[in-house]
């Protein structure tokens, strides 16, 4: 019996009301469930007997066939993704800086002068009006931003997002352009779970913290982004990695921030100072001890913070000496 001819009898018996449960389906040949898709051929296998259950699917991939991603790139015949973070979203053309032909020779002076015009003339049309100029200031400006800072791919595309709504509802006007657009990046590290301090993101903005703090609010109010106060815990994998601690001062930080923030003591605190003086006593405590200067460099804070901090955490936490007093901090720096 030929595999078309079992075929033929399976759909018959489907058609005469035999049907197959929902969701289950077996190999007509073995009664195995291990069916495998073929993404070459747009079949579907049965990894037990080898037998094709179906071979009349759609096959989306490509007419051509490649075995490394070299040539994958070759024979691709579509472009860039597009994206956010470009003011035309990547779909303009961009003619290349390097004068030649499509064989990799030089091209003549004549056509050299040419492309030098058409690439000039390019860069002119590609923003039509005010509006776009400005978008493509400002998305220019996060992409440095974010470069400087370190953060991944989707917190630019969420900063573009953000600024584009912002764009669109004429919240930059009165502003500069420069402060709308660290603020947003600012909302997008904290939309995204990557948090970086106001402090931080200044140094690399040409604006000052106080500008940048007043737009945010400003944004976030009216563009309604509902954002969550940042977890101190988030900020202590880097804190941690930046001051060479090892993986049990990072465990017993992250416990002493557990359990003091269940006691209320996080209410109306700064995380970044929170999370440098739960550090700060977990190293002591790991007998890792790091001085309060070298915390607060670490976590840009000052050193007085991280001492009231560091003092509601260990009386919340019930850590006391021997002789039942509090731990001297000088005595712990100077050790």
């Amino acid at each position: 019996m030929t595999r078309s001819t079992r075929q033929r009898e399976r759909e018959r018996e489907t058609e005469n009301g035999e049907e197959e449960s929902e969701g289950v389906r077996e190999c007509p040949e073995c009664s195995s469930d291990n069916l495998v898709k073929s993404s070459d051929r747009g079949e579907l296998v049965c990894n037990d007997c080898g037998l094709v259950v179906e071979e009349e699917k759609i096959d989306p991939g490509p007419e051509w066939r490649a075995f490394n991603h070299q040539e994958r790139q070759e024979k691709s015949r579509v472009g860039a993704p597009t994206t956010q973070t470009m003011h035309d979203k990547g779909l303009t053309t961009t003619i290349d800086w390097k004068d030649k032909d499509a064989y990799g020779r030089s091209i003549s002076s004549k056509k050299r002068s040419q492309m030098h015009r058409l690439r000039k003339w390019q860069e002119r049309i590609r923003t039509k009006d005010a509006g776009e100029r400005n978008l493509q200031f400002a998305l220019s400006e996060i992409d440095r931003m974010a470069s400087a800072l370190g953060v991944p791919r989707s917190v630019r595309e969420v900063a573009s997002v953000i600024y584009r709504r912002a764009l669109k509802e004429d919240l930059i006007r009165g502003r500069s352009i420069e402060g709308v657009a660290t603020s947003a990046l600012y909302a997008a590290c904290r939309k995204e779970g990557i948090p970086r301090s106001l402090e931080e993101i200044s140094e690399v903005s040409r604006v000052e913290r106080k500008e940048i703090g007043r737009t945010y609010r400003y944004i976030s109010q009216e563009l309604g982004l509902e954002m969550k106060p940042v977890d101190p815990k988030k900020y202590v994998p880097r804190f941690c990695s930046e001051l060479e601690l090892s993986e049990e001062v990072q465990t017993k930080a992250n416990e002493i921030i557990e359990t003091t923030a269940e006691k209320g003591l996080l209410s109306g605190k700064s995380p970044t100072g929170y999370a440098a003086a739960a550090i700060y006593a977990a190293s002591l405590l790991c007998n890792e001890k790091k001085t309060q200067r070298e915390v607060a460099d670490v976590a840009q804070v000052t050193e007085v913070t991280i001492r009231n901090r560091y003092q509601e955490q260990i009386e919340a936490m019930g850590i006391h000496s021997r002789n039942g007093a509090t731990p001297s901090l000088s005595t712990a720096d100077s050790q």
